[in-house]
């Protein structure tokens, strides 16, 4: 049984809709995501699952018992629901273990000692215990933040944008820090953040959401190789759509090349057949295009982004087209030289012009296997 399931949660703020028919679930120990921009629900959806606010429509269960459906909600205080806020919401009055300490009742006892003093430990901060928040770094207080959810041994820890008040080093290694804090907890938690380094670097399954919708549901390895459709596309990593055409024989043809697949083009069902001739626009990664001093096809160098082992190359080819390429460092070209590239990619994914078809979850998947690299036109090689 999933310790956390949604059914097709709808909450509304007068006529407009903020969360729009959002289904997952989660099982006991997992960490999940709800990654996405400004305004996509995110927060408002993990409000309704703290049960800080009702729900239009839908059920929200934990363990199987429902604790939100339209006019009946189960309190917060009664969710067995750790919360950990955005800015910290520690009592400056108060020192750090009795922060820890403050939802483990008003009388300390020893195992309420013991507890405070090992959760301590186990977010790095022995000895702190006699402080008072002022006196912490900001990644400190976050991590006695994180204690105080952890301290009553909760079902679920909600982080609401945890790392957004810290600097961009201290986030990254404090969210590898957090996550085998809660795994060595065993503990299931959900995060919202609109930073995808965060997510990627926390969670276990993300949900990309947008409109109050779930986009995609999935690992980060698919939502980066296999986008569900052109938003996660855009949003997860850096990529361009380069203009195609289908072929013969699973092929796929563009400036670049042409592409060769082992299955099929398969459209969804909400489009026609894809037949030779249909236009495709196919997401390219920087990953999947390589330098090639040998290579014939060429492109001009127009920026460049030094990141220590590679450098972020914005291309252009002969049509004017702009591609990105991830080159190691000591291949350092100047803006305006031409340098040869070719394309190295196992994960191919193409979506249907948006002129051939206006909905937007139409889209044609050319998956490579791992051990079937794609591979050139003998034509192509040629030229």
């Amino acid at each position: 049984m999933a310790q956390l399931q949604l059914n097709g949660v709808i909450q509304r703020y007068g006529k407009h809709t903020i969360v729009d028919g959002v289904n997952f679930s989660l099982e006991a120990g997992q960490i999940a995501c709800l990654l996405g921009p400004s305004g996509c629900g995110k927060t408002t959806l993990l409000r309704c699952i703290a049960g800080f606010e009702d729900i239009a429509g839908g059920e929200i269960l934990l363990h199987g018992q429902v604790v939100s459906r339209a006019g009946q909600r189960v309190a917060p205080e009664k969710r067995r629901i750790g919360m950990v806020f955005q800015d910290y919401a520690l009592f400056p009055h108060l020192t750090i273990e009795q922060n820890v300490a403050f939802g483990l009742g008003r009388k300390p006892t020893e195992d309420v000692h013991l507890r405070v003093r090992q959760l301590l430990a186990t977010v790095g901060l022995s000895g702190q215990g006699d402080k008072y928040p002022h006196e912490l770094s900001g990644g400190q207080q976050q991590r006695v933040a994180l204690a105080r959810a952890l301290a009553p041994r909760p079902e679920l820890i909600l982080l609401d944008e945890p790392f957004s008040n810290l600097d961009v080093g201290l986030r990254e290694r404090l969210s590898v820090e957090v996550r085998e804090i809660l795994k060595r907890e065993g503990s299931t938690a959900i995060m919202v953040t609109h930073d995808q380094h965060e997510a990627f670097a926390m969670a276990d399954e993300i949900g990309i959401m947008y409109e109050g919708r779930i986009q995609q549901w999935d690992v980060p390895y698919n939502l980066y190789h296999r986008p569900a459709n052109r938003f996660v596309a855009d949003f997860i990593g850096q990529g361009v759509l380069v203009a195609g055409t289908v072929g013969d024989n699973n092929s796929v043809r563009m400036e670049l090349g042409t592409l060769i697949s082992d299955t099929p083009v398969e459209c969804s069902e909400s489009c026609s057949a894809c037949d030779n001739g249909c236009r495709v626009d196919i997401l390219l990664r920087p990953d999947d295009i390589v330098h090639d001093d040998h290579s014939p096809v060429q492109a001009e160098v127009l920026h460049k982004a030094f990141r220590g082992a590679d450098i972020l190359y914005t291309l252009r080819l002969a049509s004017g087209t702009e591609v990105l390429s991830l080159v190691p460092s000591h291949h350092n070209h100047a803006l305006g030289e031409k340098i040869g590239i070719r394309l190295d990619a196992d994960h191919v994914i193409a979506f249907k012009k948006h002129e051939e078809c206006d909905d937007p979850a139409c889209e044609i998947k050319l998956e490579q296997q791992a051990a079937k690299p794609i591979t050139w036109l003998a034509e192509d090689r040629a030229r």
